[in-house]
Parts: C-alpha cells; structure tokens; sequence
C-alpha cells in the first residue's frame, strides 16, 4: 500500500505499523500552539511564586545585647560593620539592644540584668566592670568581651587558652605594652625623668597596670609617680598631685573615670605644658599628645567574628581568648607644637595617625 506522505503541521500517530498524519482540528491548534504554550508556562510560574514564597522558611532573628561604659561611635561601628561582613543586618537578621552606663559605673549591674531579661543569645560587653556585670548576671547566656584587661587574672575567664565558662573574647593586654609606651616617650622627650601615672587604685584591673609600670620604669629611667582618681569628683586633686610632684609627664589609664574626663586631662597637660601619654586614641582626638595602643576598631571588628561562631554554635568555654594583633601609634601634631616638642622624624614615619 503507497505510504502517506508526512505534512508539516499534522499530528502524527501509528495505524497498523504504519505513521499517519492528519489535519488537527482547530480545538487542538489553539491547545498546541506556540503562544497557547507561552501562556500556560507564564500563569503557572505565578501561580507557584506565591507556594514557593510560603514554602521558604523565614530567616530566624538573632538578639544581640550590648552592655559598655560608653558609646563611642568608631569601636562599635566597627562591631557593626563586622556584623555585617558576615552577613548579619539589624532589623533583618539580628536585633540589637544596647545599655550604657554613661561613665556610672554603679548603674552597669542593673543594666546587664535589664539584658538579661530580654532573653538575647548574645551578649558584647566592654570594659572590666561591663563585663563582670554581664557575669555576674547570667552564667548560661554568651558573653562575647570586645575589649578587656588580664581577663584571666581578674576571674573574668579560667585562662585565655580555656575560657571554661560562658565568656570569651579579646583582651587588650600585650605584653610589654606599658614599657614600650615609656620608650615611645623618651625617644621623643628624653629629659622626661618623672612621670606621673593618674589611676583608679580601687579598680580590680589598675593595680595590676601600674605595677606593670613600675617595672618598666627603671629600664627607661624615669621615675613614676602617683596620682589617684576613683570619682571624675578626685581629677582636680590628681592634676594637684601631679604639678606637686614636678611631673614632666603623665599617663592617663584607660578607666571610666578618665575617658568621662579626657578633655580636662588633655587640657591640663597642655596648660603644664607637659606631653601626655594614653591608652587609647580618643584622648589624643581631645588634645592628648600621644596614644600606643591596640587597635580598638580592630579587636570591635573581631568580636563580631565570635558573635557569628557562638550563633553557629560554637561553645564560649571552648573559644580562646585572642589579644591584640594590630597596634597604632597616634601623635597630636597641634599638641606637640603647643608643648614646645619636635617630633623626630623617626617617630613621624612609625605614626599610624598624625592628628594636626
């Protein structure tokens, strides 16, 4: 039997072993049509888009606390932006809620109780007292330290290597720091042969700075005097001491009480005409000469990285405590010229900020 010969736009089946085409009835060539196809493709994404939003689990919301002394904006923008190179957005992803003392230490306990009640699953804390506040009011939530002196020594944590409770973090003690401070001062202030240290001896933490000093002093050759602080109520007595005891230079510790009063540390020393030597470098920002010291932005920046592991699981005990990896020389050049100091220029290339 002669075969039937295929046409383009027919509908192929089998008759008998044979193929056959034929015309498709005007039903059926609507049905298969290219834009028949189109539209049924288009309406079932639309119709699915919403299952598969609905399927699509939402993205759990961290709380995130924070308990300091202070608000300064550069540490804890950098925290943030640390957050947020992981990943982590306030108001997507993570909640903040933040307490600051305001330089009143007293207040620290009641604000970290305040936290504690909101049930965060973490808490960032900085500053000494903060972080023992935070301690002391919880023993099962994580506390995440973004900067804290001799943690170890003090009982905030077991070691730096084991934590072994439920904080961790950075600390800002390295060692040998307070002594090369000194030998910062002498390169540029070689007569300087007394210098007083205004410190905060009812503080946990202090004694332990200032006899660091005291042990560095000899080898620098200068001699170190005291000058006590507890309240920003004893500041006009500790500058008495220090214009007594004929200090060419002093030494502010990073403490509540001083960082509450930089500015009239800063303008102190410059109405002594005496070079001025920090901790941080926001005293430097208020008039201070010189600051060596760790970089606070940096250690902010790290805490966020211990934040992220504790919320992927990771247990704080279990976490060493990290010191400082990135250190600032900062010199205020304004300062230096009102004291009647040439910076060598030695010093000027080793700056990693030059305030002017």
């Amino acid at each position: 039997m002669p075969s039937v010969s295929p046409r383009s736009h027919g509908l192929a089946f089998c008759m008998r072993g044979r193929t056959v085409y034929r015309r498709p009835t005007s039903k059926e060539s609507v049905t298969n049509s290219p834009g028949r196809r189109k539209f049924l493709i288009a309406t079932g994404a639309l119709l699915a888009a919403p299952l598969a939003d609905e399927a699509r689990p939402a993205e759990k919301v961290h709380r995130i606390a924070i308990l300091g002394n202070t608000q300064d904006a550069g540490p804890w923008d950098a925290f943030r932006q640390g957050m947020r190179d992981l990943g982590y957005v306030d108001g997507r992803n993570i909640s903040i809620q933040s307490r600051w003392s305001e330089g009143k230490t007293d207040r620290l306990p009641a604000l970290a109780i305040e936290l504690v009640a909101l049930r965060p699953d973490v808490i960032v804390a900085s500053g000494t007292q903060a972080i023992r506040a935070a301690k002391q009011a919880t023993t099962t939530i994580p506390i995440v330290m973004a900067v804290s002196g001799y943690p170890d020594k003090i009982g905030l944590v077991k070691s730096l290597a084991r934590p072994g409770g439920n904080v961790t973090g950075l600390t800002s003690f390295a060692p040998d720091l307070n002594g090369k401070r000194l030998e910062l001062l002498k390169e540029i202030a070689p007569n300087v042969s007394r210098m007083a240290i205004i410190w905060n001896p009812a503080s946990p933490l202090e004694p332990l700075a200032y006899r660091e000093l005291l042990a560095a002093a000899p080898a620098a050759g200068i001699e170190i005097l005291s000058a006590e602080a507890r309240t920003p109520a004893d500041l006009p007595t500790a500058f008495a001491a220090v214009a007594s005891n004929g200090a060419q230079a002093l030494l502010a510790l990073a403490n509540p009480v001083n960082f509450q009063g930089r500015q009239r540390i800063a303008d102190f020393a410059l109405r002594r005409r005496i070079p001025s030597v920090h901790a941080t470098s926001v005293f430097v920002e208020a008039g201070g000469f010189m600051s060596y010291a760790p970089s606070w932005n940096d250690l902010f920046r790290r805490a966020a990285i211990y934040v992220d592991k504790i919320l992927k699981g990771a247990n704080p005990a279990e976490l060493p405590v990290e010191q400082p990896a990135k250190f600032e020389l900062v010199i205020n050049l304004t300062t230096a010229k009102a004291i009647g100091l040439t910076i060598p220029p030695s010093i000027l290339v080793r700056a990693d900020r030059l305030i002017e």
